[in-house]
């Protein structure tokens, strides 16, 4: 697969993830109506919606990131040196992309759950 070809597939899976969430922003809206909002279970639902939302913004900014980098990768000569992509690695928004140190970090939280913010 092509550098460019990855990035469209990383920029596909944003969109159609982001896409997703028009369902749950509507069951948000409902449960934040007056009467519903005042159960304690429609807040923690409410709480746990909003968290899920959280997490999906951050998948999408990762997925646009990675397309990015993908598509600055293969605008380089093969001859490249590796400080040239760390360079660019650099230049992402996100801390977990742009810092080596964080890179994989979420999947090994201690807790058991995975950090999204």
């Amino acid at each position: 697969m092509s550098l460019q070809k990855l990035a469209r597939e990383l920029d596909e899976t944003a969109r159609q993830s982001a896409a997703m969430i028009q369902g749950i922003t509507e069951a948000l809206d409902l449960l934040t109506e007056a009467n519903a909002s005042k159960s304690a279970s429609v807040r923690e639902a409410m709480n746990m919606i909003v968290t899920a939302l959280q997490g999906q913004d951050r998948i999408e900014q990762r997925c646009r990131n990675m397309a990015l980098a993908a598509r600055q990768f293969s605008l380089l000569p093969p001859t490249a040196p590796e400080s040239v992509y760390d360079e660019i690695w650099q230049g992402l928004t996100l801390d977990e992309l742009r810092v080596p140190a964080l890179s994989g970090v979420a999947a090994n939280a201690a807790s058991g759950e995975i950090e999204l913010f």
